[in-house]
């Protein structure tokens, strides 16, 4: 008798595991947090995000935008949204500047050597120039989508 009250009691220690995984991976609350949240999407190889705001998987890393000798390293980058989406991204900078978002009128300075981090909701259809404000340069432009 002892050998089925252990296994029984193996298989709830087994159930428990599994819940308790399921809801790690499922991301907890749902509440999210900046580098997850309920609005995730895919990620294309550029980095860019697509999708719906209805999709509940994990979102995909911020994307980053770097920026060496007061220019976007590798070019400027393109970031593409759904409109109701949070539009999500970091700036790494070598240079002090203003990072600008155009047509939405974000604006965040940033240090040399330091990061500055943005979100705010993508609700103006359209694409917007990000730019180094002081130096006109921009380093990414976003594509926001219907």
């Amino acid at each position: 008798m002892q050998s089925g009250t252990a296994r029984a009691g193996v298989g709830v220690v087994l159930i428990a595991a599994a819940v308790i995984l399921f809801v790690a991976l499922k991301g907890g609350d749902g509440s999210g947090d900046s580098a997850t949240g309920p609005t995730a999407t895919g990620t294309t190889a550029t980095g860019n995000q697509a999708g719906s705001t209805a999709n509940n998987a994990a979102r995909p890393a911020t994307p980053t935008i770097v920026v060496k000798n007061g220019g976007p390293a590798g070019g400027v980058r393109e970031l593409d949204y759904t409109q109701g989406e949070e539009i999500r991204f970091k700036v790494d900078s070598d240079v002090s500047d203003e990072v600008h978002v155009h047509g939405y009128d974000v604006m965040k300075d940033v240090e040399a050597g330091g990061s500055v981090s943005f979100g705010f909701p993508a609700d103006i259809e359209g694409i917007f120039e990000v730019e180094l404000e002081g130096r006109t340069q921009q380093i990414a432009e976003i594509r926001v989508n219907p």
